[in-house]
């Protein structure tokens, strides 16, 4: 199981283009929702319907952890210390953490990027504390994935796709879509 984290002004367009392409790849997949309800509004406006609660999160049997980035949803995800105490679980097991966007600031202000390559949006570079700065669409560094922003929301998925399942599986899923 994969979770994508919700929050209050998240970017549709990289969380939901996560959501699909890892269903399409056949690996299973749940928005979690760290407000108080499941409806949770991203930073144009569009509702979505979490599947769970961040409370109902099964984290032990957990394979990734996704933040979109967004604001004020980065921030939202910043400020949830349960989601922060969850995250430096996941990157002490070695288990696979991505981020997208804004959200690499994040894993920036948990102090998970010493070591790693990362990028984030374009001027944001500074919120990437212990990483190497990278420019690339897509970083993938150990267990840390990170990217850019909605116009790479699609490199992103399908290197989440291939990280959990081969290159094959996002090679296909890639064709599947038409996209190159």
């Amino acid at each position: 199981m994969v979770y994508v984290f919700l929050a209050t002004g998240f970017e549709e367009v990289e969380a939901l283009t996560a959501v699909d392409l890892l269903r399409r790849a056949d690996i299973q997949v749940k928005t979690v929702s760290i407000m108080e309800d499941k409806l949770v509004y991203g930073s144009h406006g569009i509702g979505v319907e979490a599947d769970i609660l961040f409370k109902e999160g099964l984290y032990d049997r957990c394979a990734m952890l996704i933040l979109p980035g967004g604001m004020p949803g980065t921030i939202n995800l910043c400020n949830h210390g349960e989601l922060n105490e969850e995250l430096k679980l996941f990157y002490e097991a070695g288990k696979p953490i991505a981020a997208i966007c804004a959200a690499p600031m994040v894993l920036g202000r948990a102090g998970l990027l010493s070591g790693h390559e990362a990028t984030i949006y374009d001027g944001m570079e500074e919120e990437l504390a212990g990483a190497v700065v990278r420019s690339d669409r897509v970083v993938v560094s150990k267990n840390i994935i990170t990217s850019k922003g909605p116009g790479t929301a699609m490199d992103f998925a399908l290197s989440l796709v291939a990280y959990l399942k081969g290159a094959e599986a996002a090679r296909e899923t890639s064709a599947e879509l038409l996209y190159k």
